[in-house]
Parts: structure tokens; C-alpha cells; sequence
């Protein structure tokens, strides 16, 4: 299925439409689809042509909405994805995603019959859980995940003798070996060579493997950091890319070793519901958290904690409105927060508050919003809430 910039995505996944300013609800986010290509640019000029992209549509697709990105990833020719959960895994099975969809997390027995019914990839957490996916008695698809370092999920890099009893398990058809890097975006010379350590554990794993007859596999090590900062691994065949190929960063002046121009897919709007007058002396809001030193002019508008805005802003966030910042006063509700528009002309009921995006010549960024809630932009995105409708922006 194409989709044109003419159509708008409903919570389910449909199309239908114009996207104009009569289907944009009381809170919406605007996926710029042009962008998220650039982005899948940028990231194969730098990869070899033996390295694919194995997008992370992980968590919602960190927001944007799994079977909007899925399909639009698909669309560009992109043949693997990565998930968190079953559950995720086989939300992109029914948008029409027929390549690889590897399941990074932990999978419950009472689910390994989804893995072999939408022919997942589940990944092998450890020797023990290889086993019980082995006694689920069908062939399995599998990679196998080894532990460098973050001390998660993988059997230890060192214990090579429980690596190998994993391949003597016969319903396990093993696809790939993998690792994750704890600190990529580190730029200590500790975090440098913690990584480097990761790295070359990881290869003396696959090279051990191979030593002994063992191969048929793919290998993947590298995030959305390590792609852009330690050029060395895009050797191995998966580039598991998350938060950067939504061209966001997880914080403002993280560290980038690649020369990439990423592009921000994703912008969260939301409508004024009402303007009114807030005299001096008087408070605003639940627990009187905030009072008037002065009259003031303020905007309630229809986003709240509940929509992913977090609550953590209450008195210090601030969003655009005409082209201006409009702080938040008092505390983020659940549906609703209120904006100090004092100082902007001709607000009012219906007109568009920007939470992340441009507005005029201000642009908000989802790394200002993390830094100001005290969090990373990965946090932010994943959190924003299903009732928060996803429209292509035009």
C-alpha cells in the first residue's frame, strides 16, 4: 500500500482522507514521512553495502506509531525489524510487514506459539531459555544473545561451553548472534574503552563459533550510536538503528562521530480550548501550584500526562504558539495544562500549541523537552499516549 502526503492515518492504522486541519483532534502528532526517508538515506551512505538496516520499531515505534513507520519503512525497502515483545511483533505482522521481525525481549511459553504461527524471530535470553523454547518441540527461528557487558539478557561472552550447548539444540533454527553496547554515546576515555572491550569480546564469541565449524549466521552489534560513532562495526551484517533514524538524539550535544544531517520525523500538537484572564493573586490549577504575581492572559489547551506530556514540566515546560513561547503554569493534568500567554497576540480557542516542532521560526526539539523533564528524548517519544492521533503532516 503507497501512502500519499493526502491521506491521514487513523489509530488504527487506516487511511483515510485529506490530511486537513478538520481531521486534526484536540492532540495530534504529524509524522513527516519525506523525512524519515532522508533519514534511511543518510544512514545507508554510511553503512556498507553488506550492513542492512534492522530498524528498532520498538515501543510504538519510540511513539510515532509501529504500523505508520512499519509500513512506511517497508515501503523504502526495508526487510528487518526489531521489537521489544511478541506483542509488537505481531502488530507489524498484521500492517503487512512480511520480512524478518526479531524479538529482542523475553518471550513467555504461553506465547511460542505466535513465534512459529507469524514466523517470528525470538531471541535465545539464555542457555536455560533455549532450552525451553527447544522443548516447545517445532523449529523455532531464533538469534542468540550474548552478554559483553550489559548484563542483561545473552549468556556471557566468557562462557563459551553454554554458547555451544545452545547450537546442540535441534528445534532451534539460529539465525544470528548479537550483542548490545552499553555506552556507544560515551565519550570518557573510560566509556571509549569499556566499548571497545564490548567489541572485541563480541568478536572473539563469533570467532570462536567459526573455529568450530559453527556458522550460517548473522551478526549485529550496533545501536543507533554505534553506528555513528565507532564506523568499525558497520562490518557486521544488522545495524540495529532506534532513536537516531527518527532523527532525533537522546540528548542535545550527544556525541557524533558520522557526518549525518538527521531529520525529526515526528511533531506533537495539540489545540486552546479556551483563553481567559488570570487576575494577580490567584492561583491556577490542581494544589495550587502556581499563583499570579501579576494579571496574565492564559491558554487551557487539550494535552496532558495522560497524552505522554510529562508531568515533570508542571512550571518549567513550555510550548509555541504563533511562532512564541507560551510557558506552562501549574501543574500538567491528566487531559489538560495551561499556558501563560500573556505576552502573545490574538490567541485563541482552536488555534495550535506546538509541544515538539516548529512554530514560525521557533522549533522545540524532543532532546529540550527530555532535558527539561530531566530524561532522555527516547522516554519522551515512547510515552506519548494511542489517544494522541498520528496524521501525515503536508
Amino acid at each position: 500500500m503507497c501512502y500519499g502526503k493526502n491521506m491521514v492515518f487513523k489509530q488504527n492504522g487506516s487511511v483515510a482522507g485529506k490530511n486537513t486541519d478538520r481531521q486534526k483532534g484536540r492532540a495530534w502528532i504529524e509524522l513527516n514521512m519525506d523525512n524519515l526517508a532522508h533519514n534511511v538515506k543518510e544512514f545507508r551512505n554510511i553503512l556498507p553495502k553488506g550492513c542492512a538496516l534492522m530498524p528498532a520499531v520498538k515501543a510504538n515505534a519510540y511513539g510515532h506509531g509501529v504500523r505508520q513507520i512499519g509500513q512506511a519503512l517497508a515501503e523504502i525497502g526495508i526487510q528487518d525489524f526489531c521489537v521489544a515483545s511478541a506483542g509488537e511483533a505481531v502488530e507489524l505482522r498484521n500492517a503487512g510487514i512480511t520480512g524478518q521481525i526479531l524479538i529482542l525481549g523475553y518471550t513467555p511459553p504461553c506465547q511460542f506459539e505466535d513465534l512459529v504461527h507469524y514466523h517470528l524471530t525470538q531471541t535465545v535470553v539464555d542457555l536455560p531459555y533455549g532450552r525451553l523454547l527447544n522443548d516447545f518441540g517445532r523449529p523455532v527461528l531464533v538469534h542468540v544473545g550474548i552478554d559483553t557487558g550489559m548484563r542483561r539478557l545473552g549468556e556471557r561472552s566468557e562462557d563459551m561451553e553454554n554458547i555451544f550447548k545452545i547450537w546442540e539444540l535441534g528445534n532451534l533454527d539460529i539465525r544470528g548472534v548479537y550483542s548490545h553496547l552499553s555506552v556507544p554515546d560515551g565519550i570518557s576515555r573510560e566509556e571509549i574503552a569499556f566499548t571497545r572491550k564490548q567489541i572485541a569480546e563480541f568478536e572473539t564469541v563469533v570467532s570462536a563459533l567459526h573455529r568450530n565449524g559453527i556458522g550460517g549466521f548473522q551478526t549485529h552489534l550496533q545501536g543507533s550510536y554505534g553506528v555513528l560513532n565507532y564506523p568499525e562495526l558497520n562490518r557486521f551484517d544488522y545495524a540495529r538503528v532506534g532513536i537516531a533514524l527518527y532523527g532525533v538524539l537522546s540528548l542535545p550535544g550527544d556525541r557524533i562521530g558520522a557526518e549525518v544531517t538527521l531529520k525529526p520525523v515526528l511533531s506533537l500538537k495539540a489545540r486552546v480550548a479556551c483563553v481567559k484572564q488570570l487576575h494577580a493573586k490567584e492561583p491556577a490549577g490542581y494544589g495550587l501550584s502556581f499563583t499570579a504575581k501579576r494579571e496574565m492572559k492564559i491558554a487551557v489547551v487539550s494535552i496532558g500526562y495522560a497524552d505522554g506530556i510529562p508531568r515533570e514540566l508542571s512550571n518549567k515546560g513550555y510550548a509555541l504558539i504563533h511562532g512564541y513561547r507560551a510557558d506552562i503554569i501549574g501543574r500538567v493534568c491528566m487531559d489538560q495544562l495551561l499556558l501563560d500567554v500573556s505576552g502573545i497576540r490574538d490567541v485563541s480557542a482552536g488555534d495550535e500549541a506546538v509541544f515538539i516542532g516548529k512554530s514560525g521560526e521557533q522549533t522545540i526539539s524532543a532532546c529540550e523537552v527530555a532535558e527539561c523533564a530531566g530524561t532522555i528524548s527516547n522516554e519522551i517519544l515512547s510515552r506519548l499516549g494511542n489517544r494522541v492521533e498520528r496524521v501525515l503532516s503536508v
